[in-house]
């Protein structure tokens, strides 16, 4: 098992390329089980977590053949072909690895009828129930069944119907499975409160450049007319606002200077917003984002909630940036139950953190210094990687298996804008 080892205090500085988006990847992957033609996506990202789902796609009879990209942000093309689904069933040695796997259910009984899919795994990061997903399909006329750990949805004779689908909470997942069911239901569908996710938005996009009819793409009200069937397209992945958001933070801590290649303002209104706030300075330019921070940080009260509201999946990043802010900062987890896992490792380094249910009281403090962390999640692992780039001494973050989940050749990234940090054998 390998770790990661950061020798702290070095000042970021320089042109870091933004990678294609994990979570959207993970979205688009699917979307080659709607039809029968190819559907090729580029600026995919290097990554364990796109590598075990399309070795999942294998599994279920789809084709796929991988190129590599050109350009700075140096994604790749991957293209899919499913010109017949081989297997409905998603078993469970892969599954187990993410939890972005439930998201082929929708796909599955939209087009061959049935899906056996294996309840997913992934970050440990509180109860993630999938009855959303179920709940959706149902209201597409699938019958759900559950048994030894696996959940089975069955279309009736002739298919999915169109339906009327209102969320009782925002569910990015759920809004994701039902409207890749939805595209091949006959007749209409509408869901209500629906994930607005810039994510979703590009998943959106895609089927429509498969050939679907989707209104309202963007917002929480989504009108689907149901196909027949889709054709092949041509697609590419979004920037990682994520990815772009913890370099960001990257360069905050360090009181650096790095220009984000690729990335996205408009999606990122939300993290930009606080870093601001926090005293960094944000300037687009062409063809990116500079981020630039020099002196104390300030402190910050934040909220994670869904788009376009603060992401949960930047509060760890955010949490070890504020660590060394100027005050108390107050963060409040409203989306997983369980997502302080970082905290315990944080003030092992020196932290002041308290945590008290799902609000983490943060007073910043002038120094914090190296020692040996263990990552517990994807998100918790870079905050550790962050506080790393900034304490004294070395730092070792130890499980660093889930920073290869979400995270594209970070060390070679964070070594080119001049961070003293190496990937090394556990053993």
């Amino acid at each position: 098992m390998d770790r990661i080892t950061i020798r702290g205090g070095n000042r970021l500085k320089g042109r870091l390329p933004i990678s294609g988006a994990k979570n959207a990847a993970l979205t688009l992957l699917p979307c080659s089980l709607l039809t029968a033609e190819r559907l090729t996506l580029n600026n995919l990202p290097r990554l364990a977590d796109a590598d075990s789902f399309g070795h999942l796609l294998n599994e279920l009879g789809v084709s796929t053949t991988m190129s590599r990209g050109n350009g700075e942000t140096i994604g790749r093309q991957l293209t899919m072909s499913a010109g017949a689904i081989a297997s409905t069933v998603a078993p469970y040695d892969i599954v187990r690895k993410m939890r972005a796997s439930i998201l082929v259910l929708g796909p599955l009984v939209a087009r061959a009828g049935e899906a056996t899919v294996s309840l997913p795994g992934g970050c440990a990061i509180g109860n993630r129930p999938i009855d959303l997903h179920l709940k959706a399909l149902e209201a597409l006329g699938a019958e759900i069944e559950l048994a030894a750990g696996y959940v089975k949805a069955i279309a009736p004779s002739g298919g999915l119907r169109g339906g009327r689908i209102s969320f009782p909470v925002v569910s990015v997942g759920a809004t994701e499975n039902a409207l890749m069911a939805a595209v091949l239901a006959q007749g209409e569908t509408v869901m209500e409160n629906a994930a607005r996710e810039p994510e979703i938005v590009d998943l959106a996009r895609c089927l429509v450049a498969m050939g679907a009819e989707i209104d309202g793409i963007g917002t929480d009200r989504l009108v689907v007319q149901g196909k027949t069937s889709l054709h092949g397209a041509e697609y590419e992945v979004m920037p990682d606002r994520i990815e772009a958001g913890s370099y960001a933070c990257a360069a905050a801590i360090t009181g650096g200077e790095i220009d984000l290649v690729g990335a996205r303002a408009d999606d990122m209104e939300a993290i930009f917003q606080g870093l601001r706030t926090a005293g960094v300075e944000i300037a687009p330019f062409d063809g990116g984002i500079r981020v630039t921070a020099d002196g104390k940080l300030r402190p910050l009260t934040l909220s994670t909630a869904p788009f376009p509201a603060f992401p949960t999946d930047m509060q760890a990043q955010f949490m070890a940036m504020l660590a060394l802010a100027d005050g108390t900062s107050v963060l409040t987890e409203t989306i997983f139950e369980n997502r302080y896992m970082h905290v315990p490792e944080l003030t092992r380094m020196g932290a002041d953190i308290q945590v008290h249910g799902r609000t983490a009281i943060v007073k910043g403090v002038d120094r914090i210094v190296g020692a040996d962390v263990m990552a517990t999640d994807l998100r918790a692992s870079m905050s550790l990687v962050l506080a790393g780039l900034a304490a004294d001494g070395e730092t070792r973050v130890h499980r660093v298996y889930h920073l290869d989940r979400g995270y594209e050749r970070l060390e070679e990234k964070l070594s080119a804008v001049g961070a003293d940090i190496e990937r090394e054998s556990d053993g």
